[in-house]
């Protein structure tokens, strides 16, 4: 394998045993930085020490729970005794959850924004004094979700959207002292991410009153998996380098040209009608 060099900007990535963030780690240290490749679970990263042979590269593979403050300080220390800086942070880890507002439980919303919200914060909180000593990058993978309320994901947009608007405020204040802070949308990936939603679809679904709903729905989201137009992993990791490497990046950016056009679309959709009229078709 290749050797980082000494002198190497490091970057801490989280969520990455599949998807975006082990496309992610594998491009970054393809790139020369020194990647430290975080997940909750170490016993699952097979997947992902395998692409990095594959590609010739080295990681540093550690444990990270997002959702456990102690194995976050304990991340981030570690890094800054090993490596003495801390460069940048790519917020990856995330978890989905299909489920509507009267079969949820609150337990199962907040489970939800502790992954996708408090987790973000939690690790962002602890990195920012080392990025701030070096001008380092926040970055953080969200979702055209974060932007576009979607039926059946309530738990899910919620807990992106407060995490753009979160890192939305943050950015200037953080700019001060410069930190670059930025998020990354991705629409449709092609990743593990649409299987770990909760449902069987193979057992049939039962959603009481609103069955009919989720079934078009459902119908309607595999369509959109399975027809090729969801982006890979390694398209979603292209566009998290470009922010990681690029001068001065923009504050929100999209994956895709299809995102693109479904966030400017929202954005420029002010009584909110446009957006109703679309995402109710996808219901029946």
């Amino acid at each position: 394998m290749s050797a980082t060099p000494r002198t190497a900007r490091t970057v801490l990535i989280t969520g990455t045993s599949s998807g975006i963030g082990l496309a992610a780690a594998v491009a970054a240290a393809r790139a020369g930085w020194r990647t430290v490749a975080t997940l909750r679970d170490t016993t699952r990263a097979d997947a992902l020490r395998k692409a990095a042979a594959e590609a010739g590269v080295e990681l540093d593979i550690r444990r990270l729970d997002v959702t456990d403050e102690a194995s976050v300080a304990a991340a981030i220390d570690g890094v800054i005794s090993d490596y003495g800086r801390l460069d940048a942070v790519v917020n990856n880890a995330g978890a989905g959850h299909l489920g509507t507002l009267e079969n949820d439980s609150l337990a199962d919303v907040r489970k939800v924004m502790e992954v996708n919200f408090f987790g973000v914060l939690s690790v962002s909180k602890a990195a920012l004094p080392h990025l701030r000593a070096v001008g380092g990058r926040l970055i953080t993978v969200t979702s055209v979700g974060g932007v576009v309320g979607q039926p059946f994901n309530e738990a899910y947009c919620a807990a992106k959207f407060a995490v753009e608007g979160y890192m939305e405020s943050l950015a200037p204040v953080a700019g001060t002292l410069g930190v670059s802070v930025s998020v990354v949308e991705p629409g449709a990936v092609a990743t593990e991410f649409v299987n770990n939603i909760g449902v069987d679809l193979e057992a049939g679904i039962d959603a009481g009153a609103y069955t009919g709903a989720l079934r078009h729905y459902i119908d309607r989201t595999v369509e959109q998996f399975l027809d090729g137009t969801a982006q890979t992993p390694a398209g979603a990791a292209e566009v998290v380098m470009e922010a990681l490497d690029a001068e001065r990046p923009a504050f929100r950016i999209q994956t895709t040209d299809w995102a693109r056009a479904f966030v400017g679309a929202k954005l420029a959709d002010v009584d909110g009608s446009a957006v109703q009229a679309l995402t109710g078709s996808w219901v029946g």
